[in-house]
């Protein structure tokens, strides 16, 4: 029986098929629900570039107000559903609120898109 642990020769992906035990499929449900929650959040072009510029580090919401020419009620409302999905973590300083990337999953996938889209550009 094959298990989601073992891939095709050809690729890192794993192999679905029909012997497999209904945990086993629960379980690439599960992730799948989780990446599909992922790529939702930064399909959207605002999103995709504030996390951009958070991949050069840590940046407050008027830096990132200035640097996308937004206002501060867009940026917010897109930092907010980065957060709800785990991919920014803020920081408050005074009056001030930073955000950063939680983790290295955005900037890996930043890096594949950058390479897929936007490397010829240059």
């Amino acid at each position: 029986m094959r298990t989601e642990a073992q891939t095709d020769e050809r690729s890192t992906l794993p192999v679905i098929t029909s012997d497999m035990t209904d945990a086993e499929l629960d379980k690439i449900v599960d992730k799948a629900t989780v990446a599909s929650g992922f790529l939702k959040a930064i399909s959207h072009e605002g999103r995709l570039m504030i996390l951009c510029h958070l991949v050069t580090g840590e940046k407050s919401v008027t830096e990132l107000e200035d640097l996308l020419s937004a206002r501060q009620a867009a940026v917010s409302q897109q930092l907010s559903r980065l957060r709800l999905e785990g991919l920014v973590v803020p920081r408050r300083e005074g009056k001030a609120i930073y955000y950063r990337l939680a983790d290295d999953r955005p900037r890996k996938m930043l890096e594949c898109v950058y390479e897929l889209f936007c490397k010829d550009a240059d």
